[in-house]
């Protein structure tokens, strides 16, 4: 593929707001997650990763249809990391009409939605929740549009944990096919019952914070977070920073279960590796989706060693900032620039004791080294695959 500059990114999560506060806690090793003391959910034991001073957060007056935690965390996602003067800066070159949004969420604002039914009068949505902006999937997306005055194709991409990868994908695709010059893509998602529950439900949620790849794993921790990232055709003077290539698969094996050969991560890590035209050998840094559930990661793990060489520096970084579910491509995507940035690739969070399943690529220690290419993996229930390979120009 032609790569696609990356003019700005941004994420905020537990460990705090914009890439300084994310790169900071990596290189300090200092967890974003607590005990949960998430309102009236703090009665399940776990840990979360809880994005502070979203309560106090106000929307303008115009935006107040959409007010959510969800579109709030949106909000204050935009103001950081220079992307609102790197949004502006690209519609005054290619028209506002030219700028896709494209964003992921899994859950959008049904915290809100939550709210609203328990708060019933007579059967019908409070007055103070009879927003019907909000209590949409793509709350998300035409907020985000409404905040930024975009005025390209609007679309929110929700297959659960890859969400906010698939962006990058449906952007460098559109941006091909002559549809949009730019487009902003990112991805929030915010803690809320249902997601909380939910996932105890399924028996994945730990009560202690988690530890991916560890041999004593014994599941995750859930966060919230948000970011974005500005994409457009590359120019040859570019120096900065890339989209090199993507690749997506569909497992078609279970409806929240990997297949067990890992089939479904192979085919999308090779695919991003094919679009970006480089061997396996070549990537410095693999962001790994590593939620610290027993399967999940000892079959991404295998599907790692079957493509990549033992040099390679894997890790995953949810012990910092939890699974942010929707919000994790974009997440981790942002995390895996900082490594091709800064040249600090980041260990695995609160794991010590290696499972023997995994390969020599998982590491626990950071590591300093210049890297060219990075990648990151994000997979979601259903067998959604994404896989990313950022470089520099």
């Amino acid at each position: 593929m032609a790569p696609l500059a990356i003019r700005a990114c941004t994420a905020t999560s537990a460990v705090g707001r914009g890439r300084d506060a994310l790169a900071k806690a990596l290189a300090e090793g200092r967890t974003g997650l607590r005990r949960n003391d998430f309102g009236d959910d703090a009665r399940l034991d776990c840990w979360i990763g809880r994005v502070d001073g979203l309560e106090t957060v106000e929307l303008p007056a115009s935006l107040q249809p959409w007010d959510s935690r969800n579109n709030r965390l949106a909000w204050l996602a935009l103001a950081q990391d220079g992307l609102r003067a790197a949004i502006d800066d690209a519609v005054a070159r290619h028209g506002a009409e030219r700028v896709a949004v494209i964003v992921g969420t899994s859950t959008s604002s049904i915290g809100s939605t939550e709210a609203a039914y328990t708060a019933l009068e007579d059967g019908e949505f409070a007055e103070r929740f009879a927003r019907p902006h909000v209590h949409t999937p793509h709350s998300l997306g035409e907020f985000v549009q409404q905040a930024t005055g975009l005025r390209g194709p609007c679309i929110t991409v929700a297959t659960a944990c890859s969400s906010s990868a698939k962006v990058f994908a449906q952007a460098a695709r559109m941006i091909d096919a002559g549809l949009v010059d730019a487009a902003l893509v990112g991805g929030v998602d915010t803690l809320c019952g249902s997601v909380l529950f939910g996932f105890n439900s399924l028996q994945l949620v730990s009560s202690e914070p988690c530890r991916p790849f560890d041999a004593t794993r014994n599941g995750l921790s859930l966060g919230e977070a948000g970011g974005f990232a500005l994409l457009e055709r590359a120019n040859d003077g570019d120096t900065g920073l890339q989209l090199r290539g993507y690749g997506e698969s569909s497992d078609a094996h279970h409806m929240s279960s990997p297949h067990p050969e890992g089939l479904g991560a192979r085919l999308a890590m090779r695919d991003a590796l094919a679009r970006a035209g480089i061997d396996a050998a070549e990537v410095g840094y693999l962001n790994l989706h590593g939620t610290a559930t027993p399967a999940n990661d000892s079959i991404e793990a295998a599907a790692v060693a079957s493509l990549f060489p033992d040099a390679l520096h894997a890790s995953s970084t949810k012990g910092w900032t939890g699974h942010t579910l929707g919000a994790a491509g974009i997440v981790e995507s942002t995390i895996a620039l900082i490594a091709l940035e800064r040249g600090e690739l980041p260990g695995t969070l609160n794991s010590d004791t290696p499972d023997t399943a995994c390969g020599p690529q998982i590491r626990f220690a950071p590591q300093r080294a210049d890297i060219r290419y990075s990648m990151n993996n994000s997979f979601g229930f259903g067998g959604n695959n994404c896989s990313l390979v950022f470089g520099r120009a």
